[in-house]
């Protein structure tokens, strides 16, 4: 994992003149309620976070992206920052994210988000090489955070209040502590609000440097018409100044951001999203691009040679590809924890949305349900993995392979209710 910081024109004022970043707007839900945000207005004069002119899937992201480096060679870093948050969006997102390295490994990976659904999600974004995060982090003391969010959506929860406040918080710690030690760089975004937290920035400075965070960005709030927030008074530059000088003192801070839009792209200083970039990010919006075929087929393993794991009690999936005449390694996923019933298998069949097929040695009938919805095919076989392999991608028979029907469940650890011991 890289920790430089010379080609990110955020971590980096020197690199701002030379190195650009493209925000990929693929990321539409979000999960949280802040009370400064409003994403429905669209304006190509405005720039604040929230913001796009369309919205992305991951195969319209890769055309998009390839011609936003035609148009603009000097982009070295790929963002993804909304218009909602991206781990509320995590299929999309790591989707777009591998689909993107696969053609352009060069560039950096960037990811901002409200740190919520974030520590779930530290070991794949690590994997896909995601180097810099930026978490957004605007209060440490509960009684002032339950001012700044109106709800915070956990699963199918909706908390509100000092509850919400509290459950956001302790995310945005577990997020930056699990980042720091993948070796990614963290910068913490403070948004500073007159009247609510603008004396509190500071405490929010020192908890950012003892969780490890590289910088911090104090961003005067933009009011923002139909929100609570939206009578309120932007902080002046010089207000804005005299909190960068106090809080410099505890973390490194970030003195020329732009505010940028989920669709930005293009230098800092010469943001390109309102015109003809704009109008390619629309277009590529508009224009049907089939899905990639799936190129991988997941693997339930114990030791690495066979295929000899049930589905339900696999902790880890291997992750292959067809290289040439063989076949090669790419990496392995963590699965989601067990006990949770179908949400698990949903969780997995977004985790394996780049999985033509799974293969492990029995599979019960509700996750091989929930997969083949989700387009992977389960298979239950038993034997070499390179042969079952060879009959997934087309040069033998899986049906030869075949342990057992699909939907069965055997073993000492089965349940018995074909649930896939989920």
């Amino acid at each position: 994992m890289t920790t430089d910081r010379s080609k990110h024109p955020c971590f980096n004022k020197s690199a701002a003149g030379d190195c650009g970043r493209v925000h990929l707007p693929v990321a539409p839900k979000c999960n949280i309620q802040c009370n400064y945000c409003n994403r429905r207005y669209d304006c190509v004069n405005e720039s604040r976070p929230g913001v796009t002119s369309a919205v992305l899937n991951p195969e319209q992201a890769v055309e998009y992206m390839d011609k936003v480096l035609e148009a603009e060679p000097r982009i070295t870093v790929a963002g993804i920052a909304g218009p909602g948050d991206p781990m509320a969006n995590a299929a999309e997102t790591l989707r777009t994210m591998r689909l993107i390295r696969e053609k352009h490994p060069e560039l950096l990976f960037c990811l901002s988000s409200n740190g919520l659904a974030l520590p779930e999600h530290v070991d794949e974004i690590a994997a896909v090489g995601v180097s810099h995060v930026t978490v957004t982090m605007n209060f440490v003391d509960p009684a002032i955070g339950e001012k700044i969010y109106s709800f915070v959506r956990d699963g199918k929860v909706v908390y509100r209040g000092r509850q919400a406040a509290e459950l956001l918080l302790s995310r945005q710690r577990e997020a930056i502590r699990l980042l720091k030690e993948k070796g990614i760089l963290v910068k913490v975004n403070t948004i500073v609000i007159p009247g609510i937290n603008e004396e509190h920035v500071l405490e929010v400075a020192r908890e950012a440097r003892r969780l490890g965070a590289d910088i911090q960005n104090l961003i005067p709030i933009k009011p923002t018409e139909g929100t609570p927030f939206g009578d309120l008074d932007e902080p002046a530059p010089g207000r804005i100044k005299e909190l960068r000088a106090a809080a410099g003192v505890d973390i490194d801070q970030m003195t020329h951001c732009k505010r940028c839009r989920a669709d930005a792209v293009g230098l800092l200083s010469n943001d390109l999203s309102g015109g003809a970039l704009g109008g390619c990010l629309r277009a590529c919006a508009a224009k049907k691009v089939e899905p990639a075929r799936r190129p991988y087929v997941a693997v339930a393993s114990r030791e690495g040679l066979l295929v000899n794991q049930h589905l339900g009690e696999a902790q880890t999936l291997q992750i292959w590809e067809q290289a040439g005449d063989s076949f090669r390694l790419v990496e392995e996923r963590e699965t989601p924890n067990r006990g949770s019933g179908p949400k698990r298998w949903l969780e997995l069949a977004k985790t394996l949305d780049d999985c033509r097929a799974v293969l492990s040695a029995a599979v019960g009938e509700t996750p091989t349900q929930i997969l083949r919805e989700h387009g992977t095919e389960p298979y239950a076989v038993s034997g070499l993995i390179e042969a079952a392999l060879a009959a997934v991608y087309g040069s033998g028979d899986v049906n030869v392979l075949r342990a057992r029907r699909a939907g069965a469940c055997g073993g000492s650890a089965c349940s018995g209710g074909g649930g896939g011991c989920g």
